[in-house]
């Protein structure tokens, strides 16, 4: 009787699942800081097929309405013929394996232009940059103020004159100067200097919105 030999069948696994898995990876890093990747909060949701990207990427209610009262303010009272207003998480190269997400940032029109308008991220320092709480994964730092502290410093030692940091669920504002050794946190509620002598309360504003925090 002839001998029957049972015959194993390897299944590969494809290789395009892999590739397709780095491609998504790539595309849900939210910034970059010396060569590290910062992923989108949410970004293991969106790899395992619970979440879509635009799910992660996308802004709160809250924090479009923070951007809108701010951006209202400033198109309002800063001279426009001598400053440029970017938001929409404008890209910032801090340094060559660094790069940031700035949800509002007033630049100088004059050293902008100098640069040039390409489809490049911008490398002119901006002279202010406004942020409202944060869509970073923060699992891999102790807390948001570590986040907040790293990023402020990597801003300030690229040049960024003026930060400030709205921080909706803490109800605080940090406003962190480039010249001064002491950030200042105040609560949403207080008036606050945005730059050239625009002050406002975030909370105020808010509530003439009809947002109740």
């Amino acid at each position: 009787m002839a001998e029957v030999t049972e015959q194993k069948t390897v299944v590969e696994v494809p290789k395009q699942k892999e590739q397709d898995r780095k491609q998504l990876l790539k595309e849900l890093v939210y910034e970059r800081y010396r060569g590290r990747p910062i992923y989108y909060r949410g970004h293991r949701e969106v790899l395992q097929g619970k979440k879509t990207v635009e799910e992660v990427m996308g802004s709160s209610k809250l924090q479009w309405f923070v951007i809108q009262v701010i951006l209202r303010l400033l198109f309002a009272n800063l001279d426009l013929s001598r400053f440029v207003i970017a938001t929409n998480e404008a890209g910032f190269r801090t340094g060559r394996r660094s790069w940031r997400n700035l949800d509002i940032a007033v630049f100088d029109r004059q050293q902008l232009l100098q640069e040039g308008v390409d489809e490049k991220y911008v490398q002119t320092p901006p002279k202010v940059v406004i942020e409202v709480d944060t869509k970073a994964d923060l699992q891999k730092y102790e807390d948001l103020l570590s986040y907040v502290i790293e990023k402020v410093q990597d801003l300030h030692q690229a040049g960024v004159e003026r930060v400030v940091w709205i921080l909706t669920r803490n109800r605080r504002v940090v406003i962190a100067e480039q010249q001064e050794a002491e950030w200042k946190i105040v609560p949403l509620d207080e008036e606050i200097e945005l730059m050239e002598g625009i002050r406002c309360n975030v909370a105020a504003l808010l509530r003439q919105e009809g947002v109740k925090l």
